[in-house]
């Protein structure tokens, strides 16, 4: 379990780093300076990796694979990065977004069959 909170934490703090800025819209992201951008973002991107790679050691040291944390991690981004979506960049879910989801939990399904 600490290691899906601080997978679910870390996607948090990437998501943010990764589309903060597109919040507004075109012109209003056009706007902000790019050197700004880039500089908030690895800021927040570093909170990221101080949750993420203690979440993967945690993980591996509890006998998940490699993989198993990969597809774990891209599961939860997928979550975290709908509900951005939605609630802060303001874009509809759609049936492909329920359908990538879908593939997606099927792939942790798949790696974590007979562990």
């Amino acid at each position: 379990m600490p290691t899906i909170l601080l997978l679910a934490l870390s996607n948090v703090f990437m998501t943010a780093a990764w589309y903060w800025h597109l919040r507004g819209g075109p012109q209003v992201a056009e706007a902000r300076p790019i050197a700004m951008v880039i500089a908030i973002s690895w800021g927040l991107a570093l909170f990221e990796y101080c949750l993420a790679v203690p979440a993967n050691r945690i993980g591996f040291a509890a006998g998940w694979s490699a993989g198993q944390l990969k597809v774990t991690q891209e599961a939860i981004a997928l979550v975290v990065f709908g509900l951005f979506m939605v609630f802060v960049l303001g874009e509809p879910l759609s049936w492909r977004h329920l359908a990538a989801f879908a593939c997606i939990m099927a792939a942790v399904g798949f790696l974590f069959i007979g562990r």
